[in-house]
């Protein structure tokens, strides 16, 4: 029961999170989703960082790194909102925005990952 009271807070906070940030990140861009793009670049770098240094450095324990993970960052990435958002760029006939949003998300995220392990291993 612990670990789930740890990850509906961490839902909390993350939530909050992602509004303010993707909020920042936009601020005042209307076609491009500019502000999920980031949250899950973001979102993508710290959980990667997070599960390596857990596996690799053991710095974190199981409750911190299932709130961290599961809770902040479960609700602060953004998928669902990437799917919307992308649909609505093809239904605007916005194809060369869609595909940037499609490629550069995917590519954000894996480099995200990337990024997250390289330090992590490194340190």
């Amino acid at each position: 029961m612990q670990l789930v009271l740890l990850i509906g807070a961490g839902g909390f906070a993350g939530a909050i999170l992602r509004f303010w940030v993707s909020g920042w990140i936009q601020n005042g861009l209307v076609t491009f989703p500019l502000g999920t793009l980031g949250v899950n670049f973001i979102g993508s770098f710290l959980l990667s960082l997070i599960m390596y240094l857990s596996e690799f450095k053991g710095v974190f324990t199981e409750e911190t790194r299932v709130f961290l993970t599961i809770g902040v960052l479960g609700s602060f990435t953004t998928m669902s909102t990437f799917g919307y958002e992308s649909f609505k760029l093809l239904e605007q006939n916005e194809l060369g925005l869609f595909s940037l949003n499609v490629v550069g998300s995917v590519a954000l995220a894996l480099l995200g990952v990337y990024l997250g392990r390289l330090i992590s291993v490194n340190l």
